[in-house]
């Protein structure tokens, strides 16, 4: 049964069973429609059964058509009813599950409850009266970063707004029913100053990096502000439904769905990780120092080797500056920042890495120095130990070739800097151990990262993809297409920078000794035009200049007269194409070598493939994914 009801004295106790989220979907609606009508009670208290009172909508059902009783049917039934409702809330009341709150009398919850409207993250603005009745309880300037920028509230938060009317400190539902016949609280409602409007649109605008739902959200509150409950309501559910159906708000929950899966492999549910209690980290340059921070942050002690005191020394100062820099952001507070510190025991040599369950090694990207490191970690860790690479492109079998126990050996591919970047590349051998492999997901899960598993290839599947689309943008500047057009154009699909740009701010001087290094391993890679810039000392960002000229302590791409020069007779006269040919172009390139990927099994899923390009690369997340839109094209006609 989706809703059951008790009764407590003359108060009717309603809970809704739906696990594991008890989401609101068309059976709960259907039950919480038919019930609300004969329920002989003074009062009626809701609550929600397990671990949370309401976790959302089902959104296995945004691909279908809508169902009555809608949500919105259900609420101003509950709104209307001639009793008296208490919301006794507690875990989260999310979406759906806040409306339906919003639409009783008063709140109880218990403490550590979360309330949160994040439709926006889902290309979509909440639809059964959350832009409306939350700014008339709470406020419009407390309700707007709630509706439109994701924030959530506590339960102390929502006590001090007005949200929440009672913290219960015992049973909550007991508590709910004693107060669910008294008085309900009156509340005046003022709207606010003209300049809230223009301060949270221009705040709104700054963060949506191209995502249409932050701006509706905050046009739908004030729409009801200014035309009344009964407009504003009908307001909202007409931009919802309209939503609803749009790519931004498809390509979103795809996302959500492989997100949702990408941390539980199936093939690894009945496996037990490997315990990991205290991590070594191999090297301490940005890589190493930003896997260290990222593990601190996670509550794991680290011991981060590096060669010699002057080394450790620089090491450790850069991991310092990362939790200052954290602490100034008001992300932690100075005790944390200290604690987060002094769990990090910095060695030189190998010898403290004996009682690590796992060691990363994240040192130069050079074959015959990674194996050394891996020859000295096969004599001195545990035979049980996990022992890691966050090799980028070494293929992870010849770094470990010959060595003893190869059940324990893996690759962890991070992103920089670590301990930001959410994608983590999983990359098992063809002996490791499947709890090896789980432990590995399992630390993905405690570092807050989307771990996707790959297979072994020359840049594995992000890389690869990389490398790919790359050459696709190379292509266009020998037909001409100028770098800055090709920029200004994957800026223009949602990119917050282009490739060219990228390129500059990781360093062209990187692709190069790859590229120098294959050549000289005897494949055939021809020049580029980015081998001619780092041979005349133009490496990017960090040396002033690469494709683009940049000032001292700014960012801010300029064009250069030096490329210019340089790259004149390498590439022909400028031409002219559409914003929309060029991403077209780097789109198609990438989405076929997604679909090569997966030929190879590199990769298993399409999404899990979008997920590497949305979380590694920048690809704009209300886009969905290169795999995503090469599917919507096979149905449309068209990449979009």
């Amino acid at each position: 049964m989706a809703v059951d009801v008790t009764m407590q004295g003359r108060v009717a106790v309603v809970t809704i069973r739906n696990p594991p989220v008890n989401a609101v979907s068309a059976a709960v609606r259907q039950a919480l429609w038919d019930l609300i009508p004969g329920l002989d009670a003074d009062a009626v208290v809701l609550t929600g059964a397990g671990k949370m009172f309401v976790g959302g909508a089902d959104l296995t059902e945004f691909d279908r058509p809508v169902e009555e009783p809608t949500l919105p049917q259900v609420i101003a039934r509950i709104e209307g009813s001639a009793v008296p409702w208490t919301a006794a809330v507690h875990g989260v009341a999310l979406g759906g599950g806040l409306e339906l709150a919003l639409a009783c009398h008063r709140r109880v919850a218990a403490p550590g409850t979360r309330f949160a409207l994040p439709e926006v993250s889902l290309g979509i603005i909440p639809g059964a009266g959350g832009t409306q009745r939350l700014p008339r309880l709470i406020g419009v300037s407390a309700a707007i970063p709630v509706v439109a920028e994701m924030a959530s509230l506590d339960t102390e938060a929502a006590l001090a707004v007005g949200l929440v009317d009672h913290i219960a400190t015992g049973d909550l539902v007991a508590e709910a029913v004693g107060l669910a016949l008294t008085p309900v609280p009156e509340r005046a409602f003022a709207p606010p100053a003209p300049q809230v409007w223009a301060e949270a649109e221009a705040r709104i605008r700054r963060s949506a990096k191209g995502a249409t739902a932050p701006l509706l959200a905050l046009a739908a509150v004030r729409h009801g502000v200014e035309n009344g409950l009964t407009e504003g309501l009908r307001h909202e559910r007409e931009v919802f439904l309209h939503l609803r159906a749009s790519e931004q708000a498809a390509a979103l929950r795809h996302l959500f769905f492989a997100e949702r899966t990408a941390p539980r492999p199936v093939a690894l549910r009945d496996t037990t990780p490997r315990p990991v209690t205290q991590v070594g980290v191999i090297g301490g340059g940005t890589m190493g120092v930003g896997i260290a921070a990222a593990l601190r942050n996670a509550g794991l002690p680290v011991v981060l080797v590096e060669q010699n005191e002057a080394a450790l020394a620089r090491a450790m100062t850069a991991l310092s500056a990362i939790f200052d820099a954290a602490q100034r952001k008001g992300a932690m507070s100075a005790s944390d920042a200290e604690a987060r510190l002094k769990g990090v025991r910095g060695v030189v040599g190998y010898a403290g890495l004996a009682e690590c369950d796992l060691v990363i090694e994240a040192v130069f990207e050079d074959l015959p120095t990674k194996r050394a490191v891996f020859a000295e970690l096969a004599q001195v860790c545990a035979p049980q130990a996990i022992l890691a690479t966050n090799t980028s492109y070494i293929d992870p079998r010849l770094i470990v070739e010959s060595l003893p126990q190869p059940d324990r050996f893996l690759g962890l591919h991070f992103f920089s800097p670590a301990h930001l970047m959410k994608l983590l590349e999983v990359i098992p051998l063809p002996d490791t151990a499947a709890d090896v492999l789980a432990a590995a997901f399992a630390l993905a899960g405690k570092l807050r990262k989307i771990p996707v598993q790959s297979g072994i290839c020359d840049g594995f599947i992000g890389n690869r993809i990389l490398r790919r689309s790359r050459a696709a943008a190379e292509a266009l500047l020998h037909q001409g297409v100028p770098f800055a057009d090709i920029d200004a154009a994957m800026r223009g699909y949602g990119y917050a920078m282009g490739p060219f740009e990228v390129q500059d701010l990781a360093g062209l001087d990187i692709s190069y000794m790859h590229r120098q290094a294959a050549r000289a391993a005897g494949q055939d890679v021809p020049r580029t035009p980015g081998d001619i810039l780092v041979e005349a000392g133009r490496k990017g960002q960090k040396t002033g200049g690469g494709w683009y000229d940049y000032a001292p302590g700014d960012r801010s791409p300029q064009p250069s007269a030096q490329t210019a020069a340089l790259l004149a007779g390498v590439l022909p006269p400028p031409v002219t194409m559409p914003p929309e040919a060029i991403t077209a172009a780097l789109l198609t390139a990438m989405a076929d070598e997604g679909q090569a990927i997966l030929a190879e099994d590199i990769a298993q899923t399409p999404a899990e493939i979008d997920l590497v390009l949305v979380h590694g690369y920048g690809f704009p997340r209300q886009r969905g994914g290169p795999m995503f839109q090469r599917a919507r094209g096979d149905k449309t006609g068209q990449m979009t």
